[in-house]
């Protein structure tokens, strides 16, 4: 589906400084080259647990990490990367790795690269965003996400993974709220780390070019671009309530799309909750 590839291509960024959340700085992985590079772990479960810090991380696009961003990745002992921007999304901007880097990409989705028009075209519909995370996204769910939890499930104790897409806020984000969801972590929690991304996103100092030039084809304000692309709970809300409706739960999810039972969530769990 065209509409839903291009919208997942967008590199947007909210600004709501209050999204981030109180310990979040402790996530955060400094990089030159990256604004949302985060650990995914440290949050509490609904029963008393913490998920491993140091294990998974997230970000938004690593194409210009520098010399010393790679010694960080090599540091953080990052032996995988899954990487859900499309084919020509990859293509034009490839990841810099550290040499020997376990490389998949998973684009479904993803397939068709968006021009500028096409972008200010979509702000206009002030629905597009909720359908990406809802019925448009749907049938690439479970496609896109699950290379990410076989890694996951084989990963070895010594090990790390990254997952990212080009602004590390939606794909990323909904692949973040997945994994933590699965692994216990209460829904409260996991909306504040999905927002995080507009308070993060908001330091790329390639923003002011991007929405000047969103205003000057679409006719919006800056003001209007940048409030239409704002991470909401709603849309994290509607990601989970679309799969629910269709399988009935998360797990349910899980087992159809990922091939994964009860005995995988449990390996999950075992791996990944400490």
């Amino acid at each position: 589906m065209k509409k839903i590839g291009l919208t997942l291509a967008i590199v947007a960024f909210g600004v709501t400084v209050n999204a981030q959340i109180t310990d979040s700085l402790r996530r955060v992985v400094k990089m030159e080259g990256a604004y949302n590079f985060r650990d995914t772990g440290g949050y509490k479960t609904a029963d008393g647990k913490e998920v491993a810090l140091g294990k998974v991380f997230r970000s938004d696009a690593i194409d210009k990490l520098s010399d010393k961003d790679l010694t960080t990745f090599k540091d953080k002992k990052i032996v995988t990367v899954v990487d859900f921007r499309g084919i020509e999304e990859a293509k034009k901007a490839p990841d810099r790795l550290p040499e020997n880097t376990n490389y998949l990409l998973s684009p479904a989705g993803s397939n068709n690269l968006p021009t500028a028009q096409d972008m200010a075209k979509m702000l206009k519909d002030k629905n597009f965003l909720f359908d990406m995370y809802g019925k448009g996204g749907l049938p690439y769910f479970g496609e896109r996400y699950r290379p990410l939890f076989v890694q996951l499930l084989t990963l070895e104790p010594d090990e790390a993974l990254l997952f990212h897409c080009t602004g590390g806020r939606d794909r990323t984000g909904m692949a973040s709220a997945l994994f933590l969801k699965i692994l216990g972590v209460p829904q409260e929690v996991i909306e504040k780390d999905y927002v995080a991304s507009n308070y993060y996103l908001s330091k790329n100092p390639t923003m002011k070019g991007m929405y000047s030039g969103l205003s000057k084809m679409s006719g919006m304000t800056e003001a209007e671009i940048k409030q239409q692309m704002e991470l909401r709970p709603e849309l994290i809300r509607n990601f989970f309530n679309t799969i629910n409706t269709k399988y009935g739960s998360i797990e349910n999810f899980f087992q159809v799309e990922m091939g994964m039972g009860p005995k995988e969530i449990a390996l999950l769990k075992q791996k990944y909750v400490k």
